[in-house]
Parts: structure tokens; C-alpha cells; sequence
């Protein structure tokens, strides 16, 4: 932005991601003064960033709004490759699983987080959260020829509480765990009751409402 505005211009994001993880739908808010109109700014600002970083679309807002705190959800798709062969082409966004799973039995647990819950359970960290309950609007598992997809949308998310989510899905996927447990977990707020966090590499933020 400062190469486009020549100011020191602060951004806002919508929500952080950990390392590896994308983001289709991430949005980012400013304050500017500037000549370049709002139909040329993408233009302007995408000949600034890297080729792994592009802007699809600009519109002014009003002086109230903030990408992270107006934002009244948030919505990823986590991307399984469920086959005997990984890809050559999809390797960096998919978490490939060679195993045959249960996608029925994944859907009735993550069906088990809908709602208003206390997530602590399913969260690497606490110390930037004010709060660990959450409003789980979608936690839905589909397979979609060898793909496996585990949609969540939720008003917020602890930090890698989307990763670990998957991972005891798998779990459950693998018949390791029956769907009930997800209600043990929940309850307990003890992380070590939850599986294994799924790779950064297949989870990706797909919208952000207001």
C-alpha cells in the first residue's frame, strides 16, 4: 500500500491464518488518501505484491467498519485427498490419506459442535481469546469423488481450533473414535482429549460475512 499511496497506511485482515494455510477469501480494510479511484485500486495494488498474493476486488466502506471485528463469521473448507495416490498438482492444498473413511460417521460428529459451545478442547492457545465459546453455524463433511471436504463456519475461531477439528474427524473417519466422543471432548476443555491437528497445507478461508 505505501508503494501505491506513499503513506504509512495501516491494514486490518479479517483473520489470521497459521503459517501454510490459504486464503481465498480474506479480507483486508485501510484508511487512504489517495488519486488512484476505487476501480483501478486492485489493478494499482496487484502490481505491487507478490504472484502468491492478489486482490480480486475494492470497495469503499464506511468509517465504522473493521475487516476483524465487523465481521459476523467466518467460513474454511478443508480439503482431503482420500485415494491410494497423492497428486502431483494439488499437493500443496490437499492433506492426502490413503485410507478408505468413514465420511457418515465424520458428519454425525462435527454435526455434534454445531451450535454455541465452550471450544477450549479444540484450541492450541487461550491467551489472545477473551472467551472460548463460539457459534458453530456449519461443521459439514462431503466426499466429492476422492475428495473429501469438511466445511466450518463459525462467528470465530480459536487459534488452530479449525486443524484440530479435522484431525479428530479423521480420527473418527478411521474408526479409532466413535462421533459421540466429540461430545466428551467439548466438555472435558482439556486439549490432549482431542486428536492430532490436520496439516496447515489443506485448510483454506473461503468467506468472511458482514
Amino acid at each position: 500500500m505505501h508503494r501505491v499511496s506513499s503513506q504509512a497506511v495501516r491494514v486490518s485482515g479479517a483473520g489470521r491464518t497459521d503459517a501454510g494455510v490459504h486464503a481465498m477469501g480474506q479480507v483486508v480494510g485501510f484508511r487512504v488518501e489517495t488519486a488512484v479511484p476505487t476501480d483501478r485500486m486492485a489493478l494499482a495494488l496487484n502490481a505491487n505484491l507478490p504472484p502468491d498474493a492478489r486482490i480480486t476486488t475494492v470497495q469503499e466502506v464506511d468509517q465504522g467498519f473493521h475487516a476483524r471485528f465487523s465481521a459476523t463469521s467466518r467460513r474454511y473448507v478443508y480439503l482431503i485427498l482420500a485415494r491410494p495416490a497423492p497428486s502431483a498438482l494439488l499437493g500443496r492444498y490437499t492433506w492426502h490419506l490413503p485410507d478408505v473413511l468413514d465420511v457418515a460417521g465424520m458428519q454425525a460428529a462435527g454435526e455434534r459442535l454445531l451450535g454455541e459451545n465452550d471450544f477450549a478442547a479444540w484450541a492450541n492457545d487461550l491467551r489472545e481469546a477473551t472467551t472460548s465459546t463460539r457459534f458453530m453455524r456449519q461443521c459439514s463433511v462431503r466426499r466429492a469423488g476422492p475428495f473429501i471436504m469438511v466445511w466450518v463456519e463459525a462467528n470465530a475461531f480459536l487459534k488452530g481450533m479449525v486443524r484440530n477439528i479435522v484431525g479428530t474427524l479423521v480420527q473418527v473417519g478411521r474408526g479409532k473414535r466413535p462421533p459421540d466422543d466429540f461430545d466428551v471432548i467439548t466438555r472435558s476443555r482439556d486439549r490432549g482429549q482431542a486428536g492430532p491437528s490436520a496439516p496447515a497445507r489443506g485448510l483454506c478461508l473461503v468467506r468472511v460475512r458482514y
